[in-house]
C-alpha cells in the first residue's frame, strides 16, 4: 500500500508541477547566466558549423560516428542553438584548457554521458590538434587527457548511479546504495545522467531485482524507482561533495525520438528525419522524468545546476544515428557526433566560462 500511495502522490504530484517546470527550475544555469535562460531559444542554420571534423576527431565511438557510416545529408551538422535573449559565446578550446589547466572533469552516467564525453573532447582537440593526448582505461574509468595542460576528461559508466551488485539470488539495483562514488570524489567538475536504462525491460533490464533497505521487490513502477534512486544520489552529493572545490551539474534528460506522434507525425521516426522541429511549443510537452529531477534537485542542499538539455534536444528529431552507425537497428536514442551534443558542451563552457 505504501508503494501505491507514493506513485500516485508522485504521479500528480508531476502532473501538478508541469507548467511551472521552467519557471521553478531554481537549479537550472539560467540562474548563473547573467539573467539570460540559456535553454529558451531556437535552431538557427549557421554555415561555420559543424564544431569540428569527424574524420580528424580521434574519439568518437562507431556509434556516433554518423559520418563514418556514409549519412548522406548534413544538413544536421549546420544547426546552432540561439537563446532569445542573448548569445552564446564561441567555444573557445584553449581557453577552455588554459582555465581547467590541472584540473579533473568527470562524466557519470550511462552512454548518454559518453556522447558528451567524446564529443567535449572533439571540440577541445579540434583547438589544439597538436597537443599530445593521452586515452586511457583503468579500473572502469575512461580518460582522455590533455597532457601539456593536465586536463583531464574522465568518464565513470553507471546507468542508474545507485548500485548494482550481484548477488547469491541474481543481480540487485540497490535503490538507496552509492559505494561505486568513491571513484567520484575529489574532481573539480563533476556532470552526472541518469534515466534511459530505468524504462529498460525484459531482456534488456540488465537486474533481477529490486532492493531499499532490508526490503527485496521484483519490480516497482518506474518512475518511483527513478525517485527513490535520485533521491539516493542527491544524499550523497550533499554529504560528499564540498561545493567550494567542485561545481556539480546535472545532464538533464535527453529524449528519444522512436514516435513521430511526439512532433505530431504518427507515421514517422528520427530514421526519416533530416530537419529539426520548428515549432514553438513541441507537441510532447515535457517528459515526467525531466519533472521528477527537478524536483529531486530542488531538495539538495548542496548546489546542483541543470544542464536543461530536454526541450532544445526535444526538437532535434533530425540529429539521431538512425541506422548511420554499428549498431542493429535504428538509433533514435543516441546523436551523431559531431551533433547535438557539442551544443550541450557549448551550454556547459558557458556556465564554466562565462
Amino acid at each position: 500500500m505504501g508503494f501505491l500511495l507514493l506513485s500516485l502522490f508522485l504521479l500528480f504530484s508531476l502532473r501538478t508541477n508541469a507548467e511551472h517546470y521552467f519557471v521553478n527550475a531554481t537549479n537550472s544555469i539560467d540562474a548563473i547566466s547573467n539573467g539570460c535562460n540559456i535553454f529558451s531559444g531556437k535552431w538557427v542554420y549557421d554555415s561555420s558549423y559543424p564544431m569540428y571534423d569527424f574524420s580528424i576527431c580521434p574519439f568518437i565511438d562507431n556509434e556516433f560516428n554518423c559520418q563514418k557510416y556514409n549519412r548522406p545529408d548534413n544538413l544536421y551538422l549546420k544547426y546552432r542553438w540561439q537563446p532569445f535573449s542573448c548569445n552564446l559565446p564561441r567555444f573557445n578550446g584553449l581557453v577552455f584548457l588554459e582555465k581547467y589547466r590541472g584540473k579533473n572533469i568527470m562524466f557519470v552516467g550511462d552512454s548518454l554521458s559518453l556522447n558528451m564525453w567524446e564529443s567535449l573532447g572533439c571540440m577541445i582537440n579540434s583547438a589544439v590538434p597538436n597537443a599530445k593526448t593521452a586515452v586511457i582505461r583503468k579500473n572502469g574509468i575512461a580518460e582522455i587527457a590533455f597532457l601539456d595542460y593536465g586536463v583531464r576528461l574522465l568518464m565513470y559508466r553507471t546507468p542508474y548511479l545507485v548500485d548494482m551488485v550481484k548477488e547469491n539470488i541474481g543481480t540487485v539495483l540497490k535503490l538507496d546504495s552509492i559505494t561505486d562514488g568513491n571513484a567520484w570524489r575529489g574532481m573539480d567538475v563533476l556532470i552526472f545522467n541518469s534515466w534511459h536504462w530505468w524504462t529498460h525491460t525484459g531482456n534488456s533490464q540488465p537486474w533481477d531485482y529490486m532492493q531499499e533497505g532490508g526490503k527485496v521487490f521484483k519490480d516497482m513502477n518506474r518512475m518511483v524507482a527513478f525517485y527513490k534512486g535520485m533521491t539516493t544520489w542527491a544524499r550523497w552529493v550533499d554529504k560528499n561533495v564540498d561545493p567550494s572545490k567542485t561545481k556539480v551539474f546535472f545532464q538533464g534528460i535527453s529524449p528519444v525520438h522512436y514516435q513521430g506522434k511526439d512532433w505530431n507525425e504518427p507515421s514517422k521516426s528520427c530514421k526519416e528525419e533530416t530537419q529539426p522541429f520548428f515549432g514553438t511549443k513541441y507537441p510532447a510537452g515535457t517528459p515526467q522524468e525531466a519533472i521528477m529531477v527537478n524536483k529531486v534537485m530542488s531538495r539538495t542542499k548542496n548546489k546542483v545546476y541543470l544542464l536543461d538539455i530536454t526541450t532544445l534536444s526535444q526538437y532535434r528529431k533530425d540529429a539521431h544515428p538512425g541506422f548511420y552507425s554499428d549498431m542493429h537497428g535504428s538509433d533514435c536514442s543516441h546523436w551523431c557526433l559531431p551533433g547535438l551534443p557539442d551544443t550541450w558542451n557549448l551550454l556547459l563552457y558557458s556556465a564554466l566560462i562565462g
